[in-house]
């Protein structure tokens, strides 16, 4: 039996979309479902993962309805500018995840755990975006020991008697 190089080409060849085959399932099914079970063990609750979309259409679709209808001024405003993180919250508590496309986002909104996530920056590192690096500047795209160093510049501006100070001198000078 002779191996010519037609057959061993359409080896290779079929070995390639085999993994790519592998790599495109990896990516659309199992990592989604691997990360959902390990973010399920740690406590935290959210929807099911689906097929690329993920929570996209549901989302779109509850932010198209909320922005129909009219706001009054007494109306509570997270319903209206994000209706599906507001439902998300409702149904599954402060500690969930929601799909976007085969990536999850995590809401944590205990201030415990916020604060345990700032003081640890090495630990938690966010994504990053080598398209949107020249683009984005500041502390939001900052990590690392300079996020920290700038945190610190930057935090004395927020306590809460200057925030008094600058809420109270924006509505002296709204009134007519």
């Amino acid at each position: 039996m002779s191996v010519t190089i037609t057959s061993v080409m359409a080896s290779i060849v079929c070995v390639a979309a085999l993994r790519w085959a592998w790599g495109l399932l990896n990516w659309v099914w199992f990592r989604p479902k691997r990360v959902e079970r390990c973010l399920r063990q740690q406590g935290f609750a959210g929807k099911p993962y689906r097929v690329l979309v993920g929570d996209w259409k549901e989302s779109s679709d509850m932010l198209q309805e909320a922005r129909t209808k009219p706001i009054g001024l007494s109306d509570a405003i997270l319903p209206r500018v994000m209706p599906f993180l507001h439902q998300l919250v409702k149904d599954y508590g402060k500690n969930s995840f929601m799909w976007i496309g085969p990536k999850p986002r995590v809401n944590i909104m205990n201030p415990d755990q916020i604060r345990d996530i700032f003081m640890k920056i090495n630990e938690y590192q966010k994504p990053t975006h080598p398209q949107l690096k020249p683009l984005a500047c500041g502390l939001a795209s900052h990590e690392g020991e300079k996020w920290a160093k700038h945190r610190k510049i930057i935090n004395p501006a927020f306590h809460q008697e200057k925030l008094k100070v600058i809420t109270i001198s924006i509505h002296v000078i709204q009134l007519p």
